[in-house]
């Protein structure tokens, strides 16, 4: 079928559709890399947004689609922009300044104590005796709305340009050729650690651009803009003033106290250097256990999540010959090495790594005495794609064997944190026993008898595994050790031998009991894996606050796309919606999968989307250049790589060589890309009303971006089975669907 073209477009001039062209690129460019900088940003200040960023991911993606739809409306929505954008970032500062600064406020998200998901820093408020407390739903709502309206104005913009470009798949290519230049840039700058400021005045400047070609820019506009560009940079600029100092990681908005050694993240609490000297004995726990069990000192260590340096730091002072300290983020790595005030990563004995430790565990070759995971809460989603968190894949049963193969025989296996729910620190315990054989050690403090399958108030927990017995035995014959917070004195003592009566009075109060607790072993333990890593779920439901968002932000969406849609007519093409949905979903897995191989890291997902990109790219000069498109060859192509995906286990893949490990499972994951991406291509070619047809692709994104949480029942793999029964609906129905008149 011959390509459909509007009569406006044939006869444009040569400069009108160069004109169209740029847009479309320029637009390209703006949509993705204004997408990633209101994921950061708005993440970052909106508190406990950060764990829910694909609520600004679907909102950026609402805006577009109701942009498209309101493409032949005369009302201009790019001119209210700057009052918009200024509007989304007063209003984001001000909640910010208020949870800061009013003790009477109290974010509920999902009834952190008796918790269906647990997201760490949200368990500290008290609704019960708060003045005010504040569902996150609501503030998701209305951030999700001040976001997407933020977008009405590019979408309109980019409906415009296809509907008149008279090349449609060309004109979709140089739209796509912009994202890439979006996504590289974004990218470097990430990389050089730039700060809002940068990202937003790029946004501003793009959006002032493409107001003066419509001779609309006027000095209010002016002035809004350069307003908001003040307003992200002016926070940085507070904290230097104080003893702070702020940076900007690939990840977080990393605050640093130097006086006191505080590190947060993204506003929330993270960890504090401690000099050895002074506190945190707790780094000495595992070596002084081994050290008065009877066993040698490790000589070989592995730290994943290494951060500033505290575990390095006590592992270095009982005899450790070699540590491998790996860390994900270039900013704390970077803060420890240059303040921590023992200079742990200064020891020639230290090798910093930069990578994420699921990578480095199934890449390594050495073999370790003692593989320590340290506080890794990263506190942030891996990516605004999918549920999943930065330190999800070190927590599955595949992640498990990877520690087991690492480690020499007899080696030891500790995890510690403030796990926050009973019912984590059982799944983890029920784990290790899987992968090792031997019971773990659980050790609370302060100390309990039995472990609690709920709220874990202000509990600390170290979690031993493997199966080296000598701690086990220790405990079994002396009961207890008793553990000096001050790090120094332990040195000298035999923590099993010592008794609180045997020192000083004002000295034994301070010593804490340490001491096995019983854990409930249950035949019915879920555990995680790599096609299902969520420890922090109860099980495998979702969640009462994420059925209660999807509602919400599902009726908000359908608000929007009705005030946006053309009166009188539906304006929704029913195969680009499906194609739209289908493929938010396709995405969601393949970042997930790339994830897992390569890693968690910023540079991992930007190679993945940039590769996604290119994939798309390739679609539409095949198109391009095809002379006739049978489109049943490409459905049927996209649904034996979708099948694959959702029955080939990912475990079949994370060993063998080079070309198994990597090229087979990035061949299986991206391929439907390029299937889905013809398909794209041709349909949208043909469809009537490219504006309508666009508009309706990016709102079955937020479909698709919706179930997504069907991930958490299904696990990653099958997820691909939903992304299949889409596509088979927008093979079913490829008719657009308009009103009589219209029709």
């Amino acid at each position: 079928m011959a390509a459909v073209d509007v009569a406006p477009s044939v006869a444009m001039g040569m400069s009108q559709v160069r004109t169209q062209a740029i847009r479309l690129f320029a637009v390209g460019f703006l949509v993705l890399f204004m997408e990633l900088a209101c994921i950061r940003w708005f993440a970052t200040y909106v508190i406990f947004l950060q764990f829910f960023t694909n609520v600004i991911l679907i909102a950026s993606f609402l805006g577009m689609s109701c942009g498209c739809l309101a493409a032949g409306r005369r009302q201009e929505w790019l001119h209210y922009f700057p009052l918009i954008g200024l509007g989304a970032i007063v209003a984001a500062l001000a909640a910010s300044t208020a949870y800061h600064f009013w003790s009477g406020l109290v974010i509920d998200v999902g009834s952190q104590r008796s918790a269906q998901e647990v997201f760490f820093g949200t368990e500290y408020g008290n609704p019960d005796v708060a003045k005010f407390v504040l569902p996150i739903e609501a503030i998701a709502a209305v951030f999700f709305v001040l976001v997407a309206l933020m977008f009405v104005g590019l979408g309109q913009v980019m409906g415009r340009a296809f509907d008149a470009y008279p090349n449609r798949v060309l004109g979709y290519t140089l739209n796509i050729g912009g994202s890439l230049a979006g996504i590289i840039a974004f990218s470097a700058l990430a990389f050089l650690k730039a700060p809002p400021a940068v990202w937003f005045l790029i946004c501003c400047a793009g959006i002032a651009y493409l107001l003066y070609q419509e001779r609309a820019l006027d000095g209010l506009k002016i002035a809004a803009l350069v307003t908001l560009v003040v307003l992200v940079s002016m926070p940085g600029d507070w904290l230097r003033n104080d003893g702070h100092v702020r940076h900007w990681s690939p990840y977080y908005m990393v605050d640093h106290e130097t006086a006191t050694g505080f590190i947060k993240v993204n506003a929330i609490g993270h960890q504090q250097m401690a000099p050895f000297s002074a506190g945190a004995a707790v780094y000495s726990l595992i070596h002084l256990l081994q050290q008065h069990s009877g066993g040698k000192p490790f000589e070989d260590m592995l730290v994943i999540g290494a951060g500033s340096g505290n575990d390095i730091a006590h592992a270095l002072k009982f005899g450790t010959q070699h540590i491998d300290a790996v860390e994900i983020d270039p900013v704390i790595q970077d803060i420890g090495r240059h303040y921590h005030p023992d200079h742990p990563y200064s020891d020639p004995r230290v090798v910093p790594h930069l990578d994420d430790g699921r990578h480095f565990l199934r890449t390594t070759d050495q073999k370790y005495d003692l593989v320590v995971y340290a506080l890794v809460d990263s506190l942030i989603l891996h990516s605004g794609y999918a549920n999943i968190r930065l330190e999800s894949y070190l927590f599955t049963q595949q992640a498990f064997d990877d520690i087991r193969r690492a480690l020499k025989p007899g080696g030891t296996f500790v995890t510690y944190n403030f796990f926050r729910q009973g019912w984590i620190v059982e799944r983890i315990a029920a784990m290790m026993q899987e992968t090792f054989g031997c019971p773990a050690t659980v050790l609370s403090l302060p100390y309990q008898e039995k472990l609690s399958d709920s709220f874990l108030d202000g509990g600390f927990t170290m979690i031993i595994g493997g199966c080296n017995p000598n701690i086990a035995q220790a405990f079994a014959a002396k009961k207890n050790f008793w553990l000096d917070p001050l790090p120094p004195r332990n040195m000298t003592i035999d923590g099993f031998a010592e008794r609180p009566e045997m020192v000083e009075p004002d000295r034994a109060e301070e010593l804490q009991r340490i001491a096995p607790t019983a854990v409930t072993e249950r035949a019915d333990a879920l555990s995680t894996s790599d096609d299902w890593p969520f420890l922090y779920l109860h099980g495998r439901l979702i969640p009462d606050l994420t059925l209660r968002s999807l509602v919400i932000l599902g009726l908000l969406g359908l608000g929007m796309v009705y005030f946006f849609m053309p009166r009188g007519r539906i304006a929704l093409d029913s195969r680009m919606f499906f194609l739209g949905a289908a493929f938010m979903l396709l995405e969601t897995r393949a970042v997930a999968q790339m994830a897992l191989l390569f890693g968690s890291t910023w540079l991992v997902n930007s190679s993945v989307f940039f590769t996604i990109l290119v994939l798309i790219l390739l679609a539409n000069l095949y198109v391009i250049k095809a002379q006739t498109i049978d489109l049943r060859w490409h459905y049927l192509g996209l649904a034996a790589f979708l099948v694959a995906g959702a029955f080939v286990p990912l475990d079949v893949f994370l060993t063998g060589g080079v070309l198994w490990r990597y090229l087979a499972p990035c061949f299986l994951a991206l391929s439907p890309v390029f299937f889905a991406g013809v398909i794209f291509a041709r349909s949208f070619r043909n469809a009537p009303r490219p504006e309508f047809a666009i508009g309706s692709n990016i709102a079955g994104a937020v479909v698709g971006g919706f179930a997504e949480a069907v991930s958490m029942l299904l696990g990653f793999q099958h997820l691909l089975l939903v992304a299949l029964a889409l596509y088979l609906l927008s093979a079913w129905t490829p008719r657009v669907q308009l009103s009589p008149a219209r029709s």
